[in-house]
């Protein structure tokens, strides 16, 4: 049987415990037997690590965007070692081997404003390559949106995520608002990771809810005046981001939440209250992650197109079973989702007969909703 060249061959050892995400790991990893050998090292900057790249065992070791000297990239692909290089120019880095945060995203927008920040720059880059039909460009939001699915799964490991899905247009100062933020506290309350589609309005809020969920009760409502003076991302992409950093900075160590949000609906920033963003230039894997992570229910607040292609989007493994046991689904508002946009009939009767039909609810009151959701988990 012929045997494959070192490149190749099928990969060595897999999983957590064989990436490497920082120096600290890198040097951690050459002193174990085997030294390199399998793993798979992920964004880290090995320029300062030269001699211990040519010492070291790099046998079926990939090498993820990490930079290095030509004398050791030589060495190591001598070794049989894959390499994927850096991206020189690129406003992104899709080896990423973590999810990103407010403060990455935002960088900058203190001193120049959105439009200069990483997260502009990447929307920028989007808009130029989606369609210019350029392979390399789609091959790098690909790259970019599996690291960004490892990480999240990596930070995810063992937590009880509950998704909160509503729209984009729910603004700063309205009641709606205040009630997501507090269906986000006491959902974050009870232990559960809040996970939201990252983005302005009732996703914001629920994000701000986990996020003030540590602080004492009267934050709330002094955040929620805070951030009533930039009710909108619109016209002002800046000011209501500079709102919501100027609440962090009022009520620093918030808790963690989660935001997934895309590139792909651009005109739609990041929240600033989600402790870890996963961000995504494919919607539709960002939508299918968002869901299929949410394993501890779903809070669906009122909403549009979007709000109902998720309601269906998650009610079909739940028909199914594609992902095991259905998990719970909340709808709030009555009339919303049996008159003005009757979502609630159709998934009844989806769900007539089915294991799914323990696992909804229909309530009138978003302050209803974490009770029917912890009565639907049991």
């Amino acid at each position: 049987m012929a045997t494959l060249p070192p490149a190749h061959r099928p990969p060595g050892p897999r999983g957590h415990g064989h990436e490497i995400h920082t120096l600290a790991e890198f040097d951690a990893a050459l002193a174990r037997p085997g030294s390199l050998a399998g793993h798979r090292i992920q964004s880290v900057d090995l320029t300062d690590r030269t001699f211990a790249l040519l010492t070291a065992v790099t046998t079926d070791t990939v090498f993820l965007g990490c930079p290095m000297e030509p004398e050791a990239a030589a060495k190591i692909r001598a070794d049989g070692a894959l390499v994927f290089p850096p991206v020189p120019e690129l406003p992104f880095d899709p080896y990423r081997a973590r999810l990103y945060t407010p403060e990455e995203l935002f960088e900058g927008i203190a001193e120049a404003g959105y439009e200069e920040t990483p997260d502009a720059r990447a929307y920028a880059w989007f808009g130029r390559t989606r369609a210019d039909g350029d392979i390399f460009s789609s091959m790098l939001r690909a790259l970019h949106d599996d690291a960004v699915s490892d990480a999240l799964d990596e930070h995810l490991g063992g937590a009880r995520v509950v998704g909160v899905m509503g729209g984009h247009a729910m603004g700063r100062g309205t009641e709606a608002y205040a009630g997501a933020a507090r269906l986000g506290r006491t959902l974050a309350r009870t232990g559960l990771t809040v996970a939201t589609g990252g983005g302005p309005g009732a996703m914001e809020a629920a994000n701000l809810g986990a996020y003030l969920a540590p602080h004492a009760d009267d934050a709330l409502p002094e955040s929620l005046d805070l951030l009533s003076k930039a009710p909108s991302f619109t016209p002002s992409v800046t000011d209501w981001a500079r709102a919501a950093f100027a609440v962090r900075a009022r009520w620093p160590g918030g808790g963690d939440s989660v935001g997934i949000p895309t590139w792909f609906y651009g005109h739609e920033p990041p929240n600033a209250f989600a402790g870890h963003i996963a961000k995504y230039f494919a919607n539709a894997t960002r939508e299918d992650g968002l869901l299929a992570r949410s394993t501890a229910g779903i809070v669906f607040l009122p909403g549009a197109a979007g709000t109902v292609q998720e309601i269906f989007d998650n009610a079909t493994p739940n028909y199914y079973g594609s992902r095991g046991a259905p998990t719970p689904m909340v709808l709030v508002d009555r009339a919303h989702w049996t008159t003005v946009l009757p979502a609630w009939p159709l998934l009844e009767a989806l769900a007539a007969d089915r294991p799914m039909a323990a696992r909804i609810a229909l309530v009138n009151s978003i302050d209803e909703a974490p009770e029917a959701l912890e009565h639907l988990g049991k």
